[in-house]
């Protein structure tokens, strides 16, 4: 009778690490980042370890949190951990500084800025039918969901308006190509603004 090889139950190992001590090492690097992490990033961790062998190790992560409060997700920046919308409304409770809305008038212009870039203010007030704040274009720069790309070679010179990859990321989206139809971007924006951290300027109107 022939013994049991003990290597067999043992963790399959690639580039020298376990499938266990490679997951700890991501959720190590992703929850001690303020920002999301890169693929290039995560791979600097690992020595010989291929970035689709990293990607299986993210999935396999990504499928332990499927009970928890807190998901896995891939933005355009690189991956992140985030709480679940569902418990939105408990963050709130807890930290009612946070969720400050965002104006009606800023959501639509970004909105068009996202769905018809690159466009001009001009663009944006002919779509919107009225003229545009310009507080709402500096807080969408602040934010830095929105950058100036060029020019339109007309009289003037408009500056041309497009998103960021900061955009993509503050929506959890890992390309334009997957932005909802707009009905869909109406009911994401409407709940994404319970999280948010922006506030229309005191006082302002709808423009």
């Amino acid at each position: 009778m022939s013994m049991p090889d003990p290597a067999a139950n043992r963790p399959a190992e690639v580039g020298g690490l376990s499938t266990e001590e490679a997951l700890l090492r991501i959720e190590a690097v992703l929850f001690a980042s303020e920002a999301p992490v890169p693929l290039s990033l995560l791979k600097q961790v690992f020595d010989d370890v291929t970035p689709s062998q990293i990607k299986k190790w993210l999935d396999l992560l990504s499928a332990q949190q499927n009970s928890r409060a807190v998901e896995l997700v891939e933005t355009a920046q690189g991956y992140r951990f985030q709480v679940r919308e569902q418990f939105a409304g408990l963050i709130a409770q807890l930290w009612p500084e946070r969720p400050i809305k965002l104006s009606n008038a800023l959501l639509e212009t970004l909105a068009v800025i996202a769905y018809h870039q690159p466009v001009t203010r001009g663009d944006i007030e002919q779509i919107r039918g009225v003229s545009v704040n310009s507080q709402i274009l500096r807080t969408l720069f602040d934010r830095q969901w929105i950058v100036e790309s060029g020019v339109r070679e007309v009289p003037g010179r408009p500056a041309l308006l497009t998103t960021t990859r900061h955009f993509l990321n503050a929506f959890s989206l890992q390309s334009l190509a997957l932005l909802p139809s707009l009905e869909q971007a109406r009911e994401a924006l409407s709940a994404f603004n319970d999280n948010m951290l922006l506030d229309e300027p005191a006082g302002a109107t709808r423009q």
